[in-house]
């Protein structure tokens, strides 16, 4: 019987090699890729993990002060006081608070219950009103949670502590402080806010902040985290504006890691603190400032002083002002309407433009002698009360006439003909050349943000270019008295009369206080001693028994000039002056706007603005007698 064939297996399958080496690529892949982000990508998830669970807090700095001359706070910073809820502490309670309204909506139909998104914010503002309750107990209050505040927050910075009342009344943060437990989620929150400690004084020089939502913390680390930034405040008028970037303190920040809900878990992983802003020292004297205000109160207008020697501005007052601290958090539009209503967002000193009226024949008469025009000796203008200037009559203001003057004594009485006569001898080019000399045909260059950039000085090239029409022997007359087309700011006649106190022609203002400030030395007027005395003698007559009489002040020599000019319907009060003087220290100039149909003169309405301002200059002249330096004539 045959052999059944035997059955023969190979040691080695070559159906089985393929498969083993497939199982061995798919090892080698695994392991490499293992290895590959293990070794290579492992910093990339390790970043992507630390941006997932890391957050970063931004907190600005306080800005700087804002001091006088003599080192008192104009603007300054207070503690805010705030109750605060850390949300943080709360988790446990709000799982249970969810699940308690949960248990409660369940009796209702299905489709009348609030869907899970809304449970949960029922929850929120159960646990957060009941923490409220307490604080209401506390202080006698009857405060509700804002529930679109509370959603918010958790929507958008569940890291910050929520604010359950801002603002607290320092009776208040007593008790609170006192009476809440120390390991309570509720706690007391400190920021800084602005502060002006006299209120509306000088409100348009030191202008006001508003809300800055995006504080920059510069070379602070975790730009690339999610963060969130406490509200800080930038400068948005005047020298908080000028200077922001001085003021503003520097943000400091913390950098916190989080749970997957958002709440942070630990301490902070990296912090800075905030640093305050620099300080700025300015040249006002709130003593004299706050005379000037109090003298404008119910009025329309500006006062301007500055030191002789320095340029440095004294006062700055523009009427009607507003209260900085209604400003602090925020402006109310309430309070911004009425402000706008009145006028009082103007400041009148920088941005106002009026016709300087006949403070301005300083100018002429200064044009007059330099020419030759006018000599002080022998140079007599009888005043009838009018001069005919062709068909048309142009009036004096004392309209029965002032009979014959001299230069000095038709600056003594404000003569309108004897300018009128002189003014058309030299011709218009002379008097617009003068103004221009005295730098009324540019800003002043002062520290603030928006002065009238276009003063203008009254000229045939000026008006032919600008109104397309010829000049007049008219426009000449009106021009030698300060009417007609020119415009200059308060501020740039008190630059012209503190140049004319010093013999030169012009100043340079300035706001920023300096000890050492070296006396400002610019080009002289140009004229003779005894030209120069002469006009002095003029002004001092005018404050002693002239037209500004009514601002003298016993004990104190000044010289001073008047003013009346007209604007649309509506007439203007002039005044300027210097004092003492045998030593010029303090320059002055007012400028108040009289109502449609009223009669308003500088020598009435403007007088007891400067007098306010040189009784209080004399009395801190007494308290404190300053250096002295000797101005000397040209």
């Amino acid at each position: 019987m045959p052999h059944a064939p035997i059955e023969t297996h190979s040691a080695q399958n070559p159906r089985m090699l393929v498969f083993y080496g497939i199982i061995a690529a798919i090892v080698l892949t695994l392991t490499g890729g293992m290895a590959y982000r293990q070794l290579f990508r492992s910093g990339l998830y390790s970043e992507r993990e630390r941006i997932q669970n890391q957050r970063r807090v931004i907190v600005p700095g306080p800005r700087g002060n804002i001091y006088d001359r003599d080192g008192k706070v104009l603007v300054g910073n207070r503690a805010r006081f705030s109750v605060v809820l850390n949300l943080a502490e709360l988790r446990g309670e709000l799982r249970g608070e969810f699940g308690k309204v949960l248990r409660n909506f369940r009796a209702l139909p299905k489709e009348d219950r609030p869907t899970a998104d809304q449970l949960e914010r029922i929850a929120r503002t159960a646990v957060a009103q009941r923490y409220l309750d307490q604080v209401n107990g506390i202080l006698a209050r009857q405060e509700k949670v804002r529930s679109r505040d509370l959603d918010r927050h958790f929507a958008q910075t569940l890291l910050l502590p929520f604010i359950l009342l801002d603002d607290l009344a320092p009776d208040e943060y007593a008790r609170l402080i006192e009476r809440l437990p120390v390991n309570s989620p509720l706690q007391v929150y400190a920021s800084s806010t602005r502060h002006y400690p006299f209120g509306s004084a000088a409100a348009h020089v030191l202008g006001y902040v508003g809300v800055d939502n995006d504080p920059e913390a510069e070379e602070f680390p975790g730009d690339d985290l999610l963060t969130f930034k406490m509200k800080g405040a930038f400068g948005r008028d005047g020298l908080e504006k000028k200077f922001d970037d001085t003021l503003q303190g520097q943000a400091g920040g913390a950098i916190y890691r989080v749970d997957p809900a958002g709440y942070k878990v630990d301490l902070p992983v990296e912090k800075r603190l905030p640093v305050q802003g620099r300080n700025l020292t300015i040249s006002l004297d709130i003593e004299l400032q706050q005379a000037a205000e109090a003298a404008m109160a119910g009025k329309v207008g500006a006062a301007v002083a500055l030191d002789v020697a320095t340029g440095e501005v004294l006062v700055m007052a523009s009427a009607p002002t507003y209260d900085l601290n209604e400003f602090v958090p925020r402006l109310g539009a309430e309070t911004a309407r009425a402000i706008q209503e009145s006028g009082g967002w103007l400041n009148r000193a920088t941005q106002g433009q009026y016709p300087p009226g006949s403070t301005f024949k300083i100018i002429t008469a200064i044009a007059g002698l330099r020419s030759g025009t006018i000599d002080a000796d022998t140079t007599h203008v009888v005043c009838p009360g009018f001069l005919m200037v062709g068909n048309r009559r142009f009036p004096c203001h004392l309209h029965a006439g002032h009979g014959d003057r001299d230069v000095a004594g038709a600056i003594r009485d404000s003569c309108n003909v004897f300018f009128y006569k002189n003014g058309l001898e030299m011709g218009p080019e002379l008097i617009a050349a003068e103004a221009a000399r005295f730098g009324f045909n540019h800003p002043t260059g002062i520290e603030l943000p928006s002065e009238f950039r276009n003063p203008r000085v009254a000229s045939p090239a000026w008006k032919r270019e600008n109104m397309k029409e010829r000049w007049f022997p008219g426009d000449t007359a009106n021009i030698a008295i300060g009417q007609g087309d020119t415009l200059i700011s308060p501020l740039q006649a008190a630059c012209m009369v503190a140049s004319f106190a010093r013999g030169e022609i012009e100043t340079k203002p300035t706001l920023l206080h300096d000890p050492k400030r070296p006396r400002q030395r610019t080009e002289k007027i140009g004229l003779t001693p005894h030209d120069y005395d002469t006009l002095v003698k003029g002004m001092a007559m005018g404050y002693q028994f002239g037209t500004g009489k009514l601002a003298r002040v016993d004990g104190l020599t000044a010289g001073t000039k008047t003013g009346t000019a007209q604007k649309g319907k509506i007439e203007l009060a002039w005044m300027v002056a210097f004092a003492p003087l045998e030593n010029p220290r303090i320059a002055l100039a007012v400028m108040l706007e009289g109502q449609e149909g009223e009669d308003y003169f500088g020598s009435v309405n403007a007088s007891p603005v400067i007098k306010a301002v040189l009784e209080k200059f004399k009395e801190k002249s007494e308290r404190e007698p300053p250096a002295t330096f000797q101005v000397g004539a040209p």
